[in-house]
């Protein structure tokens, strides 16, 4: 079960004015679930986006960023879970295409200016007359309040549907940002997750948009790992409908700038953490620190070597104190010159290690009864400088290799 992870409540997410969002049961994988998602966009809107760095990109992503360079204002984004039209070729881009070309027949706007998504699985066609049918019924469907209905309808091996909203007041004007993702297996960004929509109603002009949803990757679903493998699907967006009563934020640095992209980074970060308290068979969320550091990056170099080790992650799902683990993958992260003499590392508030070696005064029991938590913090001091970073991550159990052994099935 996902750890201290609850379901959203609907109540709870707040419509973005100018963002609709319609649902639909098209059978791509399972009858009568909800497998097809459709954001309409207003006319004020603009959209930005990351997307994965996997060479093989699902036909989606290509097609998507094509879309996006050709200027065009976004009309529409199209979701499918349950298959995700990847490792597909040119077949695989044409049905993108097909699908795009029958959402605008349906919207009265150009293929172009819709936006295609798809996650599930690899390797098999996309069964795109199953997706065409649904679409009048997702169209029929759409609400500015669907936010729950829409992180339900994007989910694969998720048990529990991911969505926040949060509200912020800029200039005496309060503006939403509410967003929902999905994800639980195979994921290990190089952008963002496997997929992610945030919404805000405030107007953003696109090269501020461009480098709010940058900033809010890089501090949110870039710096979460559930079993070290990269999607070939992984997209996040971020959409301003322009539609609050407020002028335009041009630059993502100004005052107003700084408290929208704050806001989103915040709503991006506790759906990246969402993830991860989903992870597939996880039993436990934890977060690896890693401070006094030269760099952010080798700060983040070092938590991610921790975070994706199968040993230490059978380690904690084991509340098996083998910490030499964790120095192990200290070790072996590829920072160079790196002092073992100086580094501390802790395991929640007990120090564990620190000269080259075990602290004097730590007992396996007290690690033991650390790991024994359904939360728990490491912690490494590196002193050699003063950046930090912090990546999210959960154990290896059984559950993670039948949910994966049996995927297909």
């Amino acid at each position: 079960m996902p750890v201290n992870l609850a379901p959203p409540q609907p109540d709870q997410l707040l419509p973005v004015k100018g963002v609709s969002l319609g649902i639909a049961c098209a059978g791509i994988k399972k009858v009568a679930r909800k497998d097809l998602l459709v954001i309409r966009l207003g006319e004020k809107a603009r959209v930005a986006g990351v997307f994965t760095q996997n060479r093989f990109c699902a036909a989606p992503v290509i097609l998507t960023k094509q879309h996006l360079a050709s200027g065009k204002p976004v009309r529409a984004l199209l979701v499918n879970t349950g298959n995700a039209n990847a490792g597909t070729g040119e077949d695989g881009l044409a049905r993108a295409h097909r699908t795009c070309t029958a959402t605008a027949a349906l919207l009265n706007c150009d293929a172009e200016q819709v936006l295609p998504f798809s996650t599930g699985v690899i390797l098999e066609a996309l069964p795109v007359e199953k997706l065409i049918a649904g679409l009048p019924a997702a169209i029929d469907d759409l609400a500015e309040n669907n936010w729950s209905d829409a992180a339900e309808a994007i989910m694969t091996t998720d048990i529990v549907p991911k969505a926040v909203s949060q509200q912020v007041v800029i200039d005496g004007v309060t503006i939403t940002v509410t967003g929902i993702a999905k994800g639980s297996g195979m994921i290990h960004p190089n952008m963002a997750t496997m997929l992610g929509y945030v919404a805000t109603d405030a107007p953003v002009g696109q090269a501020a948009l461009e480098a709010m949803v940058r900033h809010a990757a890089d501090r949110s679903f870039n710096c979460i790992t559930v079993d070290g493998d990269t999607s070939t699907n992984d997209s996040f967006m971020l959409i301003a409908s322009g539609t609050a009563a407020l002028d335009e934020i041009s630059d993502s640095e100004s005052a107003a700038g700084i408290i929208l992209r704050d806001a989103v980074t915040e709503v991006a970060a506790q759906l990246a953490q969402a993830i991860v308290r989903d992870g597939e068979g996880a039993t436990k969320f934890m977060t690896i620190q890693v401070a006094g550091g030269q760099s952010r990056e080798e700060c983040r170099q070092i938590a991610y070597a921790i975070a994706r080790s199968p040993l230490v992650k059978t380690a904690f799902f084991a509340s098996d104190p083998n910490l030499g683990r964790i120095l192990a993958a200290i070790g072996y992260a590829g920072i160079t010159d790196l002092d073992v003499e100086k580094i501390r590392l802790y395991l929640g508030d007990v120090l564990v290690a620190e000269n080259g070696g075990r602290s004097p005064n730590y007992r396996e029991e007290l690690g033991a009864a650390v790991m024994k938590e359904p939360e728990i913090r490491v912690r490494v001091e590196l002193q050699r400088g003063a950046a930090e970073a912090t990546v999210w991550t959960c154990d290896f159990s059984y559950d993670y290799v039948k949910i994966n052994a049996e995927y297909r099935t």
